[in-house]
């Protein structure tokens, strides 16, 4: 156990239709629940927000493309105001039920990639959130145009990792159409969510350690082991002296 103050958030996609959503939230400190585009209604949206509140756990809208045949994981061709637009109603349908309670925004897979990389889309959707839901996070991945475009717009941007997923050395993600992209081992993720929440780094498959600065670690509430993953970072980040909790406004 070390003396100096780590904290990091813990962050789950849920309210997809899982079956760990119960077991998961009381054990993560934000959760991002399908809004209505990738997955989720209003049936679902209710139940997940009602958890989340039971649970004190920050309530995230998480928006995606609106194709649950592909879980919102194809990238589609979109224009800026479109994209725009897709996330507002979104964020806006979480927000009719979490009132004053909605904490942050987060977009998801495809989307989540395409407006973290393109500068057009990256302007429309932040200055649309800066707008109309100023006081909300935005959960963008660290280093990403997103997060710099989004801060520049004025929201309050956390820079996420994954802590099951892989990375290449320049930083990206490895793509879910390589064999390699999702880390199924409860102790590799455990492992990853350590080195970045600790030393602001990341092991890549060929073994170099590259540079990450981020404040929120996702697991993927559709994984094959998600419960066992979240499990073992929280053993391992209390033995470690590092605090799971969300960010708050100062």
């Amino acid at each position: 156990m070390t003396d100096d103050l780590h904290t990091i958030d813990l962050n789950c996609d849920l309210g997809e239709g899982g079956t760990y959503d119960a077991v998961i939230m009381p054990l993560v400190s934000s959760a991002n629940i399908a809004s209505g585009g990738h997955a989720g209604d209003i049936k679902s949206i209710q139940e997940a927000v009602l958890l989340a509140r039971h649970h004190a756990t920050a309530i995230g809208s998480h928006p995606g493309h609106s194709d649950p045949e592909r879980f919102g994981r194809r990238a589609h061709p979109i224009s800026p105001d479109a994209a725009a637009d897709l996330v507002l109603n979104q964020v806006a349908r979480i927000a009719a039920v979490a009132g004053d309670d909605l904490h942050h925004v987060k977009l998801h897979g495809a989307l989540y990639h395409q407006v973290g990389r393109s500068e057009a889309l990256a302007i429309a959707v932040s200055r649309k959130l800066a707008v109309e839901w100023p006081h909300l996070f935005l959960y963008a991945a660290a280093g990403s145009p997103l997060a710099s475009i989004a801060t520049h717009e004025g929201l309050h941007v956390i820079p996420e990792a994954f802590a099951d997923r892989r990375y290449h050395e320049s930083g990206e993600l490895i793509s879910r159409t390589e064999d390699n992209a999702t880390i199924e081992s409860a102790n590799e993720a455990a492992t990853q969510a350590y080195e970045i929440a600790r030393h602001n780094v990341i092991t890549t498959p060929s073994g170099k350690q590259i540079p990450i600065s981020a404040e929120t670690l996702c697991v993927h509430g559709d994984g094959l082991v998600p419960f066992e993953i979240i499990q073992a970072i929280h053993s391992l980040l209390a033995r470690e002296g590092i605090r799971i909790t969300q960010p708050i406004h100062h």
